[in-house]
């Protein structure tokens, strides 16, 4: 009998083509809930946090020129599929279908301030409106569009509230600095379609 027969045959095993790594990025990406960060994707095949980003690129221009129906996209700090911007009337007609209940227009007034002045207190908000912003607050959180992230250093402690990594997802922005330029913290009416065309569709509560 051969004594190769006996060898490791870890040396005749091939390292992952080209393709699979993209393969790879597909799959993941396609089962995950929410963005997959590149640093997790370089953890899972292995390579670099370069690597992934070139073949994400790589991807992604893929589909533009295959003219698809989605698009894979960098939002909230990781990759994630979405359907292409030129589709939306159908998609949104899909969503709408069953009249799925929207933000009031007090709380997307609500939700544009502390997007634009986080991290800003329930107190500073309610100077901003005018009214008690405490329902609405509760109504944002329970959607998972905004958070308490931090406590104000001046007497009190007072909770400070900015949006969360679920609302760059739903508006499509990698971060809070692609919101679009506002003067006043109280949006217009292009804003709160904005805003509202980005999170139709979440669930009734609130």
């Amino acid at each position: 009998m051969s004594d190769r027969l006996f060898e490791n045959d870890d040396d005749t095993k091939q390292l992952p083509s080209h393709a699979e790594h993209l393969r790879a990025i597909e799959a993941v990406v396609m089962v995950s809930h929410e963005p997959v960060p590149p640093e997790l994707l370089a953890q899972l095949l292995e390579r670099s946090v370069t690597d992934i980003e070139r073949w994400c690129h790589e991807l992604a221009t893929g589909y533009e020129l295959q003219d698809r129906g989605f698009q894979l996209v960098r939002v909230a700090g990781g990759y994630r599929y979405q359907t292409h911007a030129d589709l939306a009337p159908y998609v949104e007609r899909f969503l709408l279908h069953d009249q799925r209940a929207r933000l009031s227009g007090a709380a997307l007034e609500t939700l544009a301030i502390v997007a634009y002045k986080q991290p800003i207190s329930r107190a500073q908000i309610a100077s901003i409106r005018g009214v008690d912003p405490d329902g609405v607050l509760r109504t944002l959180q329970g959607r998972g569009v905004i958070d308490a992230v931090a406590r104000d250093s001046g007497p009190g402690q007072a909770v400070l509230y900015g949006t969360t990594a679920a609302f760059l997802e739903k508006l499509g922005l990698n971060s809070v600095d692609e919101l679009p330029p506002i003067a006043e913290f109280i949006p217009g009416a292009d804003v709160v379609e904005a805003l509202e065309a980005g999170l139709r569709g979440t669930d009734a509560s609130g």
